[in-house]
């Protein structure tokens, strides 16, 4: 390869990746000005960037500025955005916070779980005549039902935990009840959604068993093995000490290699370092590891984003796929607000808590669309589904703040409430604000 047009290819990566960073930070400065989640601002930044939007003026600037030769580049640089983002997700959830409260979480978390799932396999049913084939290639049912049920089931945890600390409500029964519930819906649909890419990335039975065989093996010798050299390490380390980060993001790099080989996906290896990690380090070695590297995913999510809004279409939502686009919301909000509300009401919280508590457990955010990726990545979802679908993930995010503004707006009838009021344990974690 010539050494020009390697170098231009370098340099014009980088010249795509600051605009990038350049119009995601405007456009976020301005949805943070309306009490939106950062996470909706990268969204639309991705949008304005692709096709949807910059694609529509003349002279190809989308194209210009991100050239299909180019774009495996920025997808190695989302991936490690990604990665980054989930190993932090996965380390800050601790599975005391289920513990709990596993008699109150009960019939509302299979509430919150089963309800989108079968909305997600009723609207799989309706969907796959239209969308049964994707470039050519016919997706298999068992696989395209599964996807839609754990797309339609996921909670956005770290939104969440942001909004629930906006509000504050961090210390309310609502809010730790969020927090629980989500960190159990995020756990149960990366799982389910393994089990997915397993089924849709085997052929035949004994690949699917190999797969599912390492998968075990994987996950033992994660906890028996990977965590307690983990600690040991660490204990021997100092927070002055370049080490620990440095072996810290080896472990979630190697982890995610190690998932991706075996056929479960890269994602699920960061989730899982993350779950692994010691909770017992000292604070200032575990901010000298866990700051850098969530500082480096934030600064990396946009070009996830923009790889993201490459992918989606809007131009393709008219007609028919308006009327689905506007059902996939309806259905999304029926799964997760309609079920946590209803539930929560018959396990004797008030109206007002019942709906704080749908509110939040219907926000989807960068969860959504990491799932989403995941499907478009594997084939099961056209340009014209995926992009359905990312409108219906900034739209159940959007909606939380000003609905949960509404709700809340009487301090005094808040006040009055107990299960929002701020009793009933311990703050929400400091999490990412994707």
């Amino acid at each position: 390869m010539p050494k020009e047009n390697a170098e231009w290819q370098i340099m014009t990566t980088v010249a795509g990746i600051g605009v990038i960073l350049l119009v995601a930070t405007m456009v976020v400065v301005v949805v943070r000005s309306v009490r939106q989640p950062a996470v909706i601002g990268e969204i639309l930044a991705g949008v304005i960037l692709g096709p949807s939007v910059l694609g529509l003026f003349p002279g190809d600037l989308t194209g210009l500025l991100f050239p299909a030769e180019l774009r495996p580049q920025l997808s190695v640089v989302a991936q490690i955005g990604v990665l980054l983002f989930l190993f932090v997700v996965g380390w800050e959830f601790t599975p005391a916070t289920i513990r709990g409260h596993r008699r109150s979480t009960g019939l509302i978390w299979l509430s919150s779980i089963v309800t989108p799932m079968l909305l997600g396999v009723a609207m799989a049913w309706l969907l796959y005549p239209r969308y049964g084939v994707v470039d050519g290639r016919q997706v298999g049912l068992l696989g395209f039902t599964l996807y839609l049920s754990v797309a339609m089931s996921v909670t956005a945890f770290p939104v969440l935990a942001r909004i629930i600390s906006e509000y504050r409500l961090q210390s309310s029964r609502v809010g730790v009840l969020a927090l629980a519930l989500a960190a159990a819906d995020d756990v149960f649909a990366w799982c389910v959604l393994a089990a997915v890419v397993a089924l849709v990335t085997t052929s035949g039975s004994a690949a699917l068993i190999s797969v599912l065989a390492w998968s075990v093996i994987y996950v033992v010798a994660m906890f028996w093995v990977v965590r307690p050299l983990l600690a040991w390490a660490f204990q021997r380390m100092s927070a002055a000490q370049p080490w620990p980060v440095m072996v810290t993001a080896a472990g979630v790099l190697l982890s995610a290699y190690v998932t991706s080989v075996i056929g479960i996906h890269a994602i699920f290896g960061a989730f899982m370092f993350g779950l692994v990690m010691p909770r017992s380090l000292a604070p200032a070695l575990r901010a000298a590891v866990q700051v850098p590297l969530e500082r480096v995913g934030q600064l990396l999510m946009p070009v996830f984003f923009v790889v993201t809004g490459l992918s989606v279409d809007l131009t393709t939502i008219t007609g028919m796929t308006l009327l689905i686009t506007v059902g996939i919301v309806v259905a999304a909000c029926l799964g997760k607000l309609g079920g946590v509300t209803v539930a929560a009401r018959l396990s004797g919280l008030s109206p007002s808590g019942s709906l704080v508590l749908g509110l939040l457990m219907n926000t989807r955010g960068l969860t959504e669309l990491v799932v989403l990726n995941v499907g478009l990545g594997l084939g099961l979802l056209s340009t014209e589904l995926f992009s359905a679908m990312v409108v219906m993930a900034v739209v159940t995010t959007a909606m939380a703040a000003p609905l949960l503004s509404l709700t809340l707006r009487s301090s005094a009838a808040v006040s009055s409430r107990p299960d929002l009021r701020q009793d009933a344990g311990p703050a929400a974690p400091a999490l990412p604000t994707h």
